[in-house]
């Protein structure tokens, strides 16, 4: 792939901010070069020095743990960051495109908006499967970024292996970004394992969702090297904190313990979702190949509103396409599950 086509020109010939880190990225010395507080921090704890710019370990962990390359790894706070970062670096304002699969996850239209990029719609069938007629229809001259979520948010499944397969060769020249919060939730496989092959596909992941990371605010690219060089040249220098890089570090030695909530919250959701189906006024229970189900309610906003007075909060999607009277719903605790139920079962 020509990365120099694909990214924006200005962004290639940037000089970079060069942080104290930047020059020298040893552990021991004594520290004089970043107006740093020498003594320790007010809470008594090491704060004082600036985190690795690059969290050098933590990529080494997580490579080891996803079998690619630490050179292949973007950090970034949430999966929003690395979102913004490559609308930012592959779209010229105003000129070029992007394209979304609705429903689908907000943030995308967002930091296109946000940044004046446009935005081409090519919108999943009924039963929230890639529609590719869609697909190559929205895709023009102008088009750097075809965003690909699956799991799929807020309709919860996992897309066709085999679409995204086929958009990823019919555009070798664009960046085809596969959204993947909710992978750990699905038997499918991650498309990391297709990196070698494609150097036009960046993959997405969280640590919000099954690691139970959310309030770290942590999430992850993949991609080709020349891509994670040209968003670390236009990230803030110190994107991740140091207590963050220290918690991940003891996160990825528990990868049994991510195993072990996952298939419990499975379970709870096989429950729910046949309780679910069985309830009065319930129209649909969608498919689902991750943490949340969308369902099709009669009076759903009626529902939601009863069900938000008695301080059990879901999510009205009945405002968001094809998801018309649906709302979505997390699957908690079985105690958490059993009081939605039964509350619904008293409206």
């Amino acid at each position: 792939m020509d990365f120099t086509k694909l990214i924006r020109p200005h962004i290639l010939s940037l000089t970079p901010y060069s942080s104290a880190r930047d020059e020298y990225s040893g552990k021991a010395g004594i520290f004089l070069d970043a107006n740093e507080n020498p003594y320790s921090s007010v809470l008594g704890k090491p704060f004082n020095r600036y985190p690795d710019p690059y969290q050098s370990e933590v990529k080494e962990k997580l490579a080891e743990l996803k079998n690619t390359k630490p050179e292949c790894i973007f950090l970034g706070n949430g999966s929003d960051e690395p979102i913004d970062l490559l609308i930012k670096a592959l779209c010229e304002p105003k000129e070029e495109n992007i394209v979304i699969m609705p429903p689908t996850y907000g943030m995308y239209k967002v930091c296109a908006d946000i940044q004046q990029v446009n935005i081409q719609q090519a919108p999943l069938t009924e039963d929230f499967e890639i529609d590719l007629d869609n697909v190559f229809d929205a895709v023009n001259a102008a088009t750097k970024i075809i965003w690909v979520c699956s799991p799929n948010n807020p309709s919860g499944n996992i897309l066709s292996k085999a679409s995204i397969l086929q958009i990823v060769k019919a555009f070798p020249d664009k960046l085809v970004v596969i959204d993947e919060a909710y992978i750990d939730f699905s038997t499918e496989p991650s498309f990391i394992s297709e990196l070698e092959n494609y150097e036009n596909i960046a993959v997405l992941q969280t640590f919000s969702k099954a690691w139970g990371m959310a309030g770290l605010r942590l999430g992850v690219a993949y991609a080709h090297p020349t891509l994670i060089q040209v968003l670390n040249k236009i990230k803030y220098p110190y994107n991740i904190n140091i207590v963050t890089q220290g918690l991940l570090l003891e996160a990825l030695d528990k990868n049994d313990e991510k195993d072990r909530l996952v298939a419990e919250i499975l379970s709870n959701k096989l429950k729910l979702e046949k309780e679910l189906s069985e309830l009065e006024g319930v129209v649909k229970v969608f498919p689902s190949d991750s943490n949340m189900i969308l369902v099709k309610f009669e009076k759903a906003k009626e529902r939601f509103k009863f069900l938000l007075d008695k301080q059990i909060i879901v999510r009205d999607r009945s405002n968001v396409a094809l998801c018309d009277d649906c709302l979505r719903i997390t699957v908690g605790t079985a105690e958490e599950n059993q009081r939605l139920l039964e509350t619904l079962r008293t409206f």
